[in-house]
């Protein structure tokens, strides 16, 4: 819904899927096959002990690029059934065909999926018309809200503030991760429409939140999650001292689990919490022992362990 005056800071502000969400990887056996059990218990302990509002799987982070559509679906069922009604399950279903998309997107609305998370096509990178007609298709073929990504430095193409704006008249279109990083460009869609947007990135979570932001869709919040919860809620209580001293304290987490592809890192931290995680599928690799030893000094540098 567009309007003319600025909602996104109203604490009354809709939040659709809550404020803390996990961009959950999705663990392996040894020998590479999808690990159900093993997600099941990963997704209980990122809302039980991590504080998420929400989870999402099959995203980047869920190593959706190499993942069958099959595997996909059963992960999603398997995500429900662990959490049942105590968090939301945000399914990604984004692919460069829209026909496709649509078959993903349908597929998770029956597996469970409380909310889709839709990029913006990729490679062949659609004029912003595309775009417009691309994610309108999707709202039009699913009952679940939506989340679209705008994350173009990956995708090659930004969703534009004038495309946003229209897309928010959709009933079904809700919320945004934005990966941009245009806190302008994103001050000037919350102020315009009643889109709830997610940070993208986990070290812009709280400049994000000034801005108009609600939440974000994290990926060092497989270990960082209760106390960036406890950071975005002493934001939103006026405790802005307290919201910049957890900023400060957990950066080098945010920012570290980022020196390699994000996925890698949090495999490789999550393995050594006893964790459900394994290996990542190629083209990506396992981390390396110097990666893993920086991620420790990451953890120490934000008060927290990660056991040798």
């Amino acid at each position: 819904m567009t309007h003319d005056h600025p909602a996104a800071t109203d604490p009354g502000a809709p939040r659709p899927f809550g404020r803390l969400l996990t961009a959950m990887v999705t663990p392996f056996t040894p020998d590479g096959s999808l690990d159900l059990d093993g997600a099941a218990r990963l997704a209980g302990h990122l809302v039980d002990e991590q504080g998420n509002d929400a989870l999402v799987v099959n995203g980047t982070t869920g190593e959706s690029p190499t993942t069958t559509d099959s595997e996909k679906e059963r992960l999603i069922r398997a995500v429900v059934e662990a959490v049942g009604d105590r968090a939301q399950v945000v399914a990604g279903v984004g692919t460069n065909d829209t026909r496709h998309t649509i078959e993903l997107a349908v597929a998770a609305e029956k597996a469970g999926a409380t909310g889709l998370l839709v990029v913006t096509p990729y490679y062949n990178k659609p004029p912003q018309a595309g775009l417009l007609r691309h994610f309108t298709a999707v709202a039009d073929a699913v009952g679940v809200p939506l989340m679209l990504y705008d994350i173009p430095h990956r995708a090659g193409v930004p969703i534009d503030t004038e495309t946003l704006v229209r897309l928010a008249g959709h009933e079904r279109i809700v919320a945004v991760k934005d990966a941009k990083g245009d806190l302008i460009a994103s001050s000037w869609v919350t102020s315009r429409t009643d889109l709830a947007f997610y940070s993208g990135e986990d070290a812009l979570t709280l400049p994000a939140l000034a801005t108009g932001a609600v939440g974000v869709v994290g990926t060092s919040t497989h270990f960082t999650g209760a106390l960036t919860k406890q950071m975005i809620n002493a934001y939103e209580a006026g405790e802005n001292a307290t919201a910049l001293a957890l900023h400060r304290r957990l950066l080098p987490l945010f920012h570290g689990i980022f020196r390699t592809q994000g996925v890698i890192l949090v495999k490789a931290g999550l393995a050594a919490l006893g964790m459900p995680a394994g290996p990542v599928r190629s083209p990506l690799v396992d981390a390396t022992d110097a990666e893993l030893a920086q991620l420790r000094a990451d953890f120490t540098a934000a008060g927290l362990e990660l056991p040798a």
